[in-house]
């Protein structure tokens, strides 16, 4: 009889560590949803909006501060929402032609989405390391001398 609730107990016990565990992992998968959908609503904000230029500047350094602080507090959050800024932006471009007008500031940080968070124009590229040697390589040469 010791036995058989002794069982019980450990799989009762079993069973709710593993419920625990389920809810915490979609409670994670849904604030990583959250933070990407979040950002998708921001980028197509951000390519409706018409601002003057000072407003505009203001605008995008407040985006750039929430991003940082976001980054400090949770990196998880931060990756999802910048996946979910690459992709709005991504898509925003298959079709933005002639009749979307947007500034020079749009542009850039634009780029910084779409270009793996990265500014386009500036990215760099390690230069490598080149090592040279005095190894050649020829055919075989016969002579005859007479």
């Amino acid at each position: 009889m010791n036995r058989l609730q002794f069982l019980s107990i450990v799989i009762l016990l079993f069973s709710f560590v593993g419920s625990i565990a389920q809810e915490v992992e979609s409670t994670e998968q849904e604030k990583l949803t959250y933070y990407e959908q979040r950002a998708k609503e921001d980028a197509k904000f951000e390519q409706s909006q018409e601002l003057a230029e000072e407003e505009e500047e203001e605008f995008w350094e407040s985006q750039k501060d929430y991003e940082r602080q976001l980054k400090k507090r949770d990196k998880r959050a931060y990756k999802a929402y910048m996946k979910g800024k690459r992709d709005a932006y991504a898509e925003h471009r298959s079709h933005c032609d002639a009749h979307c007008h947007h500034s020079d500031h749009y542009h850039t940080h634009a780029s910084f989405y779409y270009y793996h968070n990265e500014p386009y124009r500036y990215r760099s590229y390690s230069s490598g390391t080149t090592i040279r040697t005095g190894v050649g390589i020829s055919a075989p040469s016969v002579r005859i001398g007479l």
